[in-house]
C-alpha cells in the first residue's frame, strides 16, 4: 500500500488518486533571484523520490512546477522589496536576465542531482492575464479589499483558513512571518495586486483594472496549479516554511473561487540545519550551494545519497564531515555494484522489503539500509545486480553508470589474505597486507558488505 503523511489531515494516508493510475503532482518552484542553496535542494530530491516512487507504483504522473519570477517581497506577508527587482540593483542587470540566469543555474543543480525535470514549467510572469481573472472572480464574490499599496484577500471572510498551518489567525504575531501593515483589516490578510510605487518605475508591472503593479506571490501556484492540473488535483508539494503563510493562502484564494478542496495531500519536507539546529537559508546568510560542493570536489550525487539517510520529514544536520562520509559510502557502493558483473532475475525478497519501505512515506533510510542488506546477503552476484538496478529508478544514485576497475590477480589475493586475517582479529597481519596494498597503488576499505579495491 502506497501512502503518505498529509499535513492537511495531519495523518499517514493510503493514496487514492482523483482518477484511477493517474497523480497530478504541483511542486513550488523557486524564486530566481539567487543561487538555490542545499536545503532547498533537499526540497526537490524528496520530490523526485516521491515522484518516482508514483511511477514506480504505475502512476501516469502530470508534474507541473512553477518559477517565480515576479511578486516574491523580502516579506512572506507581502512586504519590502521585490526579490528579482533587489537583484537586479545589485548585479547591475535587467530583471529578465536575473531570472534567466538563476533559471539556467536552478536546472543545472537538478541535472547535478539526477532530479527528473517537471513536465510543465510555469513562470508567474507568462500567467499576468490569467491572475488578473483571478482576482476578478474574488472580487465578485466580495473576498477583496483596496488599501494603499494594493488589493487584498480579506481571510475572515473564508471559513477554515487555518485548516492546513493549524494555527488560529488571532494567535499569529505580525513583525515574525507576517509584517505589520495598519491599513489591513487582519494581520493574515494577503496581497492579491501590488501598486507600483509613485516614486520610482519598476522593470516588471503591468496594468490591471486596480491600477498598475504586480501580481501578489501566493497568487501564482493558485492559477497555475489549477490552469495545469484542474480545479482539484491529487498531490501538492514544498517546504515546511511554505505551511502557515503561503500554502494557507493558495488553499484559501482558489477554494474561494471554486467552492471545492484545492488539493487532497500535502507533503512537506523538514529543514536542512546547520550549526546549532539553524535552518539553512539565504535570508540567515549561511546558505552553501551545490557549486561550492562541486569545487570541492565532491560528487553532486553524495549530497543526494545524505539526504536519503534522514526521512524527509524530519531535520537534516548537515556537516561537511557528513557529505565526506556520504561521498566514501557511495563510492563503496558504487565500487560493489561494479563488480557485480550482468544483471539477472532479481531478489524477490529484497525488492518486496524495498517497496514496502519505500511506499511507507517514502522511508528512504530505511529503504538505503535494504540495499546493503542486499550486498550482504548470499543471493548471486547477478541476481543482486538486477535489484540494485531496480531499487537505483528510485533512489537515482546513477548506480548503472559503475564501472569496475582493473584489479591484478596478486592484489586480489593479497586482499583476501588480509580479510582473511581480520576475520581471524590477526590485526598485525592484516596491517602489513594493508600496507603491500597500499605500496602497489591500491587501497582496501572495509564496507558494510565487505572489503572494496579501489585504486
Amino acid at each position: 500500500m502506497l501512502s503518505f503523511y498529509n499535513t492537511l489531515t495531519r495523518k499517514k494516508e493510503a493514496f487514492k488518486p482523483l482518477n484511477d493510475k493517474e497523480a497530478g503532482l504541483y511542486t513550488c518552484g523557486p524564486t530566481v533571484y539567487n543561487y538555490a542553496h542545499l536545503g532547498n535542494l533537499r526540497t526537490y530530491l524528496f520530490e523526485d523520490i516521491l515522484k518516482r516512487v508514483l511511477i514506480n507504483n504505475g502512476y501516469a504522473v502530470k508534474h507541473v512546477m512553477n518559477i517565480t519570477d515576479v511578486g516574491h517581497l523580502t516579506s512572506d506577508a507581502d512586504e519590502g522589496e521585490d526579490k528579482i527587482e533587489t537583484s537586479a540593483l545589485k548585479e547591475k542587470k535587467t530583471v529578465w536576465e536575473i531570472a534567466e540566469f538563476y533559471t539556467k543555474s536552478f536546472k543545472q543543480s537538478l541535472a547535478d542531482l539526477n532530479i527528473s525535470e517537471p513536465d510543465i514549467w510555469c513562470k508567474a510572469t507568462d500567467h499576468i492575464q490569467e491572475q488578473i481573472a483571478w482576482i476578478k472572480k474574488l472580487e465578485e464574490k466580495g473576498f477583496t479589499y483596496k488599501i494603499s499599496d494594493g488589493l487584498y484577500f480579506d481571510t475572515s471572510k473564508f471559513g477554515g483558513y487555518e485548516k492546513l498551518r493549524g494555527q488560529k489567525t488571532s494567535d499569529m504575531k505580525e513583525g515574525a512571518r507576517v509584517e505589520k501593515n495598519t491599513e489591513k483589516k487582519n494581520p493574515s490578510d494577503f496581497a492579491l495586486w501590488k501598486f507600483s510605487p509613485q516614486d520610482s518605475k519598476r522593470q516588471m508591472e503591468w496594468n490591471s483594472p486596480w491600477g498598475k503593479g504586480f501580481p501578489g506571490w501566493h497568487l501564482e501556484c493558485s492559477v497555475m496549479a489549477q490552469k495545469y492540473l484542474g480545479e482539484t488535483f491529487d498531490l501538492h508539494c514544498g517546504g515546511i516554511d511554505h505551511i502557515p503563510t503561503h500554502h494557507t493562502n493558495e488553499i484559501a484564494q482558489a477554494e474561494a473561487v471554486t467552492e471545492k478542496p484545492f488539493v487532497n495531500y500535502w507533503l512537506h519536507g523538514e529543514f536542512l540545519v546547520i550549526g546549532k539546529d539553524v535552518r539553512m537559508g539565504k535570508s540567515e546568510g549561511n546558505f552553501i550551494t551545490l557549486n561550492t560542493v562541486k569545487e570541492k570536489n565532491v560528487n553532486p550525487l553524495a549530497y543526494r545519497y545524505l539526504v536519503l539517510g534522514t526521512h524527509y520529514r524530519k531535520k537534516l544536520n548537515f556537516t561537511w564531515e557528513a557529505l565526506q562520509a556520504a561521498q566514501n559510502a557511495l563510492d563503496n557502493l558504487y565500487a560493489l555494484v561494479a563488480n557485480l558483473g550482468e544483471p539477472k532475475i532479481g531478489c524477490a525478497e529484497f525488492e518486496q522489503k524495498f517497496s514496502e519501505a519505500i511506499n511507507d512515506d517514502l522511508n528512504t533510510p530505511k529503504s538505503l539500509a535494504i540495499v546493503w542488506d542486499l550486498l550482504k546477503s548470499d543471493y548471486p552476484n547477478e541476481a543482486k545486480k538486477a535489484s540494485l538496478l531496480a531499487f537505483d529508478k528510485i533512489i537515482g544514485l546513477n548506480l548503472r553508470q559503475a564501472k569496475p576497475i582493473a584489479v591484478p590477480k596478486e592484489i586480489k589475493e593479497l586482499a583476501d589474505k588480509r580479510e582473511q586475517a581480520r576475520q581471524a582479529k590477526d590485526f598485525t597481519t592484516a596491517d602489513k597486507l594493508r600496507d603491500e596494498i597500499n605500496k602497489a597503488g591500491f587501497k582496501v576499505e572495509d564496507t558494510l558488505a565487505g572489503p572494496v579495491i579501489k585504486k
